[in-house]
This record gives structure tokens, sequence and C-alpha cells, in this order.
């Protein structure tokens, strides 16, 4: 009377599940320098957490007498497991399965991943390798119709944006559902080489538009990492894309009703680095490198760097102080002079959402000297991916803190924070403000009469001259027009200390906010 022979058939059936295409698509997978979905939860996990939800899903074939004679699982697979002891949703495209095209799916297991994440407040990850449920035409064939497209469960992927984070790894071609999931997360990375990412692949582009072009070409990491800025960040292997999520995870909490958890603090908060009161050189068209400035001011080891490819006039991404999470912008005068172009601003919008959502402390490393300008920029929209970004800024309620390292200049410098709200600023010595830098006002405010003079570049150069006076940073501070300027190497203490105060402040405003993350 027992029902041990139906629990043996349920093992079979797993058995097959994980034999996945058959041994000749494993291997192809392989040769492809890919592994498979299965190969990549278990790199990707804690040893030993996952637990499979839906392995039996898939297209059986049985004889006469009803026994079963062939089994073909769904290529998607997942489940929870942990990263770090903590529990997330992880689901993964099967390309040895029908290259991971819908008609291989069985019961939209990816849209029950995402709501399962959704409903379970459980940080979800996508190992995306095909089209990641998107369409296939040989479906028209098993069907015997066509359909009107729909994009299955996209109101839990909205969803999912405010209240859990999402990261996705591009693994292989991915192409039109599966690149649209890949984009719509918090956090992304392709492996370059063998991932590419695309609306359509070259087979469709050359049909459609006559353009024959290669995968590469059409939609390496080159292009999605450092120009379109689809993806955040470029890998060089699956292991190092598993890596980098799980590091991305570790400043994120588990959802918005929860704050960023504290890790080990492990340098001291009152470390004082000698090297950052010259970090800044005297001649203001020189140069220096941000990112070492950052490496001095936050624990040691802790900066994780998102989109550092792309819209790179900004510096972004996570980092300690303390052992408290936070965000982290910094203009890069080493690209176009740190000036935000449209690349960057849609960059901003991205890390000041991400913070926002879930409740990380912002740090903005200010050296702005406005908006990228001339032909070029206007072409690219600038002023309205600008206006965004500044947007994104006004609505940001978490604590946030600039330091002022040199220019502040027009509309895009006084955007580094929320005038209107309690935006604490400190100011190194070498801060240097106002609406147009000297030496380009003089020329459109003067302009009369420096043209009317005799020798106009010695007029011009007179009327700079005098205007020096007015430049420094100690007159701003005299009027209250700054509120202090610090010993740069009092930088770390003041935001170790400050950053205290911020997650005491965030405790009393957990929860979703009244918009969802944009993508």
């Amino acid at each position: 009377m027992s029902w041990e022979p139906e629990i043996e058939e349920v093992r079979r059936r797993e058995a097959l599940a994980r034999q996945m295409g058959g041994e000749a698509n494993v291997q192809r997978q392989h040769d492809n320098g890919r592994l498979t979905v299965r190969e990549r939860i278990d790199a990707f996990l804690d040893p030993g957490s996952f637990h499979e939800i839906g392995a039996l899903a898939g297209r059986a074939e049985y004889d006469a007498a009803g026994v079963m004679t062939s089994f073909t699982p769904s290529n998607f697979v997942m489940g929870t497991g942990r990263i770090d002891g903590r529990r997330i949703v992880v689901g993964g495209d099967d390309f040895t399965v029908r290259g991971g095209a819908a008609d291989a799916t069985v019961g939209n297991k990816m849209g029950f991943s995402e709501r399962l994440a959704l409903d379970m407040r459980m940080p979800l990850v996508r190992l995306v390798d095909g089209t990641g449920g998107g369409g296939s035409v040989k479906t028209l064939e098993m069907i015997g119709r066509t359909y009107v497209p729909a994009n299955p469960a996209w109101d839990s992927v909205m969803k999912l944006l405010g209240v859990v984070p999402v990261a996705a790894a591009c693994l292989g071609p991915v192409a039109g559902l599966g690149a649209v999931r890949v984009a719509t997360s918090h956090f992304s990375v392709m492996v370059k080489g063998t991932s590419q990412l695309f609306i359509a692949g070259p087979p469709v582009v050359e049909r459609g538009i006559g353009h024959k072009v290669g995968k590469e070409e059409l939609g390496g990491s080159q292009i999605h990492a450092y120009e379109s800025g689809a993806v955040d960040n470029e890998v060089e292997s699956e292991a190092e894309a598993f890596e980098t999520i799980r590091k991305f995870l570790s400043y994120m909490p588990s959802n918005v009703w929860q704050l960023p958890a504290r890790g080990a603090a492990q340098d001291s908060p009152d470390r004082r680095e000698e090297g950052l009161i010259s970090a800044i050189p005297r001649d203001r068209r020189r140069t220096y490198d941000v990112r070492r400035i950052l490496d001095m001011v936050f624990d040691q080891g802790s900066i994780f760097e998102i989109g550092p490819g792309y819209g790179r006039p900004l510096v972004t991404g996570l980092a300690r102080l303390n052992g408290y999470p936070v965000g982290v912008m910094a203009n890069d005068p080493r690209e176009g002079g740190g000036a935000v172009d449209a690349d960057a601003a849609e960059k901003m919008i991205r890390i000041v959402d991400l913070c926002d959502t879930f409740h990380l402390p912002v740090v903005n490393f200010v050296d702005n000297p406005g908006f990228l300008i001339g032909p070029e920029a206007e072409r690219a929209g600038t002023v309205r991916v600008g206006a965004r970004a500044l947007a994104a800024v006004y609505q940001a309620t978490v604590p946030w803190v600039s330091i002022i390292l040199r220019r502040v200049y027009g509309v895009a410098g006084a955007g580094h924070g929320n005038a209107q709200g309690l935006n604490l600023r400190y100011a190194w010595p070498s801060g240097d403000w106002g609406s147009l830098p000297i030496e380009g006002g003089v020329q459109a405010a003067y302009k009369r009469e420096i043209e009317g003079s005799a020798d106009p570049a010695a007029r011009r150069k007179e009327i700079e001259d005098h205007l020096q006076q007015f430049r420094s940073p100690l007159r701003t501070a005299e009027a209250f027009g700054i509120e202090e300027i610090i010993d740069p190497r009092d930088t770390r203490p003041l935001l170790c200390e400050w950053v205290e105060s911020a997650y005491e402040l965030l405790v009393s405003d957990i929860g979703p906010k009244g918009r969802s993350c944009r993508p």
C-alpha cells in the first residue's frame, strides 16, 4: 500500500530533467565556452543550497499503455538558494533545449520565478542564455496559428524593480525578451567573447534590413558595456560574472522593508590619509585620479564600481563607510573634464534610483564643470537626459552628502544634491564654483568691452585677473554660502560619523517608494 512506486517515478523524471537537452547539446554548450544552466546555478549559489521548483515540467510522450517513452524538460530551471546564507530566487535558461526559445517552455516558469521573488520579498537573479522566453517561428507550426504578442508577467517584472534587488547575467547570445529582461534589472553583466545581447539576432537583421553582421559586431559586450549602457559591467568569465553579482548583492538589503546590512568594520573610521591634502592640483587646468581619492576615503577594498566603461565622466558604484553600505558618485576630470554628457546623466539616474529605492545613503564627490556643451552634446539630447537626472536627485529622499572637491558650475553643478533638502556639503579648499567659470564667463559678460578695446586679449586677461580675487571659497564661507571648508584629510572621519546618523534616520523611512525604480 506504499506510494514508493510513485516516488520512484518522480525521481526518475527528475533524473531525466537533469539530462537537459541531451549529451550532444550539453557538449555543444561546453564547446562554445559556456556552462549549462545547472552548472551555473551550482557555481553561483552556496554549495548544496539550491531547491528546485518545477523540475517535472516538460513535454512527455507515452505509448498505448500510458507508459512514458520520452521526456524533454522545460528549458527554464528555477528555484531558491542561498548567497552567503541569504535566500534568493534564481532562474536560468537552458540553451541545450531549443536554445531557450518560447516553444520549449512549459507553464511560464520564468514568470513564476518573478512572482515568487515578488511575493516572498527575496532578491532575484536571472541567468539569461537565449531568447529568455522570447519567440520562435517554430511555435507557429506547433500550435497551427499565429498570435498577438504579449509580455508574460510584465506587471511583476516592473513591480520587482521597486521592492527587491534584481540582477541579471547575459551568458550567451541573448535576443528579444531575454535581452529586455537583462536590461530590466538593477545590475547586469556580460561575459566578454561568449555573450551577446541584441533586440534581434544576425539572421533576423540580415533578413529585415539586408545587413549581414556577426554576433559580436551586433551586440558584443564591448558595445553594451562601453557604448550603449544596456549592461553595467563586462567580465572575463562566467565565474567572474557570478562573483560580481554576489558582491553586488552584498551591498543590498533583501527587500525595501529592510536596511542594507552593515559589514564587518575592519578599517579605522578615524583614518586620515596624508595623500588627500595634495590630491587636487593647484593648477585648475590639470586633472587627477578621482578613484585614488575614493580609495583613500572609503573602507579599504570596499569600492564596487558599476558601469565603469559607460558614461565615463561620472564614476558610480557602491562602497562602505565603517562597514555601512553607501552609494557613490564622483566626477572624473580625466574624461571630458568631468562634464556631464547624456550617457553620464543616464548613469546618474540609475545609481540615484538604486540608492533611493534600497535605502543607501549617497556620497557625491563633486568636480562638475556643468553639462557637456557643443553640437554633439545637443544632438545627444543632453539637456533632456540631464533634466531627468536632476529630477532623480530631487526625488531622492535618502540621506545625502556632497564633498566638493573643485568645480561646481551651472545647472548640472547645482544638481550635486537637493538644495531644498537636507544636503550636507563639505568643501575642500580647492573649491571653485559659480554660474559660469570666470575664464569663459568674462568673454560672454564683457564681450562688447573686450572687442572695443585696442588689445582685446590684454583687456580680457585684465578683467579675468581682477575677478580672481572674488573666486576664493573663503569669501563664499563668509556669506554662509558653503557650510564648511574642511581639511581633505578629515573627509573619512566626517563621513564615518555622518553615516551612523544617516542609518538612524533611515530606520523610519524603510518600505517601498511611491514609484518603481526606472529600468
